[in-house]
């Protein structure tokens, strides 16, 4: 069989096309490309998503900031609570309160705080009644609902202390009543019924700062840690009243406090 030139030409040219193709790398896929064309997990069927975290700053509409002028010593000492660069420093002695000169219902509060030590004891009380803060000695706390604010070391000196685990207790921010107060706790719940365990462990060590949101709205109370909800309480008697601040036994510093009321 003939070959005209021109066939043989067009054959040859198609020839090296193809070894062109076959023979030429392929760019590696890397690891960019590949979180670019992988689909994002989907939620299993039947679970609950994890919700979005609120960080919320206390900026805003309605936000207002707390400092010295709007507290009042209950029975501390003169010097327990100073206010420098619109920061709060209480130096933990004595035991005891102070208390916003305002009284609120529903509110919205944000803190920053953080324990000078380990094994700090502080906490923020809400809806305090003036006939019971009026009755403190030195060295009192009032009936009301607590926030807890507890640094981790304090878990390890319990354990030194005592020789056994701290279960009726947490240092990640419990929710519960004090003295005649009354709550139900969202679970996780302490042994004894009465504190409201956080769901996760969120909180900072000394010196670290924390921030905390609370919502107090209609005798219920939440609080979220460094961004996530994960205790707090319903069906809260008294549900309207002081909020204090309080020192026990360790310095403690707080910046940032601010509050919008609520309807």
């Amino acid at each position: 069989m003939r070959f005209h030139l021109s066939q043989l030409t067009s054959a040859a040219t198609t020839l090296v096309c193809l070894l062109s193709l076959l023979f030429t790398a392929t760019p590696p896929v890397t690891a960019q490309d590949a979180a670019a064309t992988t689909p994002a997990a989907a939620t299993p069927a039947g679970a609950t998503p994890a919700a979005p975290a609120a960080r919320i700053d206390g900026t805003g509409l309605g936000w207002l900031t707390l400092g010295e002028a709007d507290f009042t010593n209950v029975n501390c000492d003169p010097d327990t609570w100073s206010f420098p660069n619109g920061e709060i420093h209480c130096t933990g002695s004595p035991v005891g309160v102070m208390r916003t000169k305002k009284e609120y219902r529903n509110l919205e509060l944000v803190v920053e705080w953080r324990h000078l030590k380990p094994a700090g004891n502080s906490g923020v009380f809400l809806w305090a009644s003036e006939k019971n803060l009026a009755s403190l000695k030195r060295g009192g706390l009032p009936e009301g609902i607590e926030v807890q604010i507890l640094d981790h070391g304090y878990s390890e000196n319990y354990k030194k202390q005592t020789g056994k685990e701290p279960d009726w207790f947490t240092t990640n921010g419990d929710v519960f009543p004090t003295g005649a107060a009354r709550m139900t706790p969202f679970p996780p719940v302490a042994p004894n019924g009465s504190r409201s365990f956080p769901r996760k462990n969120l909180s900072k060590g000394s010196p670290e700062w924390n921030h905390y949101y609370i919502r107090a709205v209609n005798g219920e109370v939440r609080l979220w840690v460094n961004g996530e909800e994960v205790s707090g309480g319903t069906g809260c008697t008294p549900a309207s009243g002081f909020l204090c601040l309080e020192s026990e036994g360790s310095p403690i510093q707080f910046r940032n406090l601010r509050i919008r009321e609520l309807p």
